[in-house]
């Protein structure tokens, strides 16, 4: 189920992404689900599959996530 996601070219080309974006496609089974916001820029997520991937990073008991798009999808549309 495609959202009509729409995210800054700018933000997509300085992003890294090993699984190619495939959020942008299907967010509602691909993202990893907002837990806490904090100052609109710290994301802490729980991770919705055991992919590894280089934005997630485990902090105390749970994780951040510091993917610019992630951020974006987040801000734009409480994704």
């Amino acid at each position: 189920m495609n959202k009509n996601i729409v995210i800054n070219k700018k933000i997509i080309k300085k992003t890294k992404c090993p699984f190619n974006f495939v959020c942008l496609l299907d967010p509602d089974k691909i993202l990893c689900k907002v837990e806490t916001n904090i100052n609109h820029s710290v994301l802490f997520v729980k991770p919705t599959n055991g992919s590894m991937c280089n934005y997630r990073i485990y902090f105390g008991e749970g994780y951040i996530c510091k993917c610019p798009v992630r951020k974006e999808i987040y801000e734009k549309y409480n994704l």
